[in-house]
């Protein structure tokens, strides 16, 4: 048995989890025929989930489990991402980027409180190294702006 004790033994950033539970995404590219809301609507229920302060996933989890919309993209041609741009509902700092950013604040407060825990400290400059890879992923697309920087 390896020492590591992870979701996954040889680790790296982008090998996803062990396990096969999760929901599928729709096979057809089409929407379904027992979908019963038309593009508009569901262009509407993303931008009232988003003025309500949902990010991008939650408002995709919620359309598929409350109103039965299996995949915004096949409904309406554009994703809720997009959707929510073009309402002018978009996030300052990347969903991604923020969940990154609230786990290395929560590494930092639990090191201040722990200080000789090393691992943890190891794995404070992995997730600060992630953050600093995206930011520059993000500041070259724009949707950062160029003197953002990270500060641990």
């Amino acid at each position: 048995m390896s020492p590591i004790r992870g979701k996954h033994a040889c680790g790296g950033l982008s090998l996803a989890p062990k396990g096969k539970s999760h929901s599928r995404r729709p096979v057809s590219k089409r929407p379904p025929t027992w979908c019963r809301y038309s593009p508009e609507e569901v262009e509407a229920f993303v931008i009232k989930l988003a003025k309500d302060g949902n990010p991008p996933s939650k408002i995709g989890v919620l359309l598929r489990d409350q109103y039965g919309v299996p995949l915004t993209k096949y409904l309406t041609g554009r994703s809720v991402s997009e959707i929510m741009e073009s309402a002018g509902e978009t996030l300052e700092i990347p969903e991604d980027l923020q969940a990154l950013l609230r786990k290395a604040n929560g590494l930092q407060r639990h090191l201040a409180k722990n200080k000789a825990d090393s691992v943890n400290k190891r794995s404070l400059e992995l997730v600060a190294s992630k953050i600093r890879r995206l930011a520059k992923y993000y500041r070259r697309l724009g949707r950062l702006p160029e003197d953002w920087k990270y500060t641990s």
